[in-house]
């Protein structure tokens, strides 16, 4: 399996339970820094998240503009397939977005309405 990608993670995507259920298998990633974001939370709608999880909210980033403002998270490499089936996972409470994160690194990442 070759990475096409990089996808930035903060939240239920670094979850190995989750990781099985969207990708098939657990990934590696690195630890990296996205600035001028925020993370909010909002309500789990997929009951195999909250069963995942065990929780009922997950994170959500929101883009502020702020130098100051940074989330820690992990970047993932992914394929295709792979970023396609994020997107399906992702698709009623985010949108994915190309950013740079502070180690320069190009990644996708899936921030709120």
């Amino acid at each position: 399996m070759g990475a096409d990608h990089l996808l930035f993670t903060y939240g239920t995507l670094q979850d190995p339970q989750v990781q099985l259920d969207v990708f098939g298998r657990r990934l590696n990633g690195t630890d990296d820094v996205l600035g001028g974001f925020t993370v909010d939370y909002v309500e789990i709608v997929d009951p195999r998240v909250g069963e995942a999880t065990r929780r009922s909210v997950q994170p959500a980033l929101r883009e502020t503009g702020q130098h100051l403002d940074n989330v820690t998270g992990t970047v993932l490499p992914v394929d295709d397939d792979e970023l396609d089936a994020c997107d399906e996972y992702q698709a009623p409470l985010y949108r994915r977005v190309a950013v740079v994160l502070r180690s320069g690194r190009r990644a996708w990442a899936y921030v709120s309405h």
